[in-house]
């Protein structure tokens, strides 16, 4: 009897057709269905002047932080250049 119960457990764990695997299927299959449903009913995409003016603001917001770190490094440089000479 034993050697029987070892055997379902075994079967069970490896069996493609074992119910547990038809629920986890089911449920991703409804996952994805209802992701599905949502990107294409619920959400709302934005234009494409909308996008285009999007990516311009953060284009412009990029090239300033870039601009003030480049400003900030720039100043590092010279200030430690003057603490160096003050010392050699």
């Amino acid at each position: 009897m034993k050697l029987k119960r070892e055997f379902l457990i075994f079967q069970s764990k490896f069996d493609p057709y074992h119910p547990t695997k038809k629920i986890l299927k089911m449920k991703l299959k409804l996952y994805f269905e209802e992701a599905y449903n949502e990107l294409v009913h619920k959400v709302s995409w934005p234009t494409w002047k909308e996008l285009q003016n999007s990516a311009f603001i953060v284009m412009v917001a990029s090239f300033i932080i870039a601009l003030v770190i480049f400003v900030m490094d720039i100043s590092f440089e010279n200030i430690m250049n003057l603490v160096y000479s003050m010392f050699y």
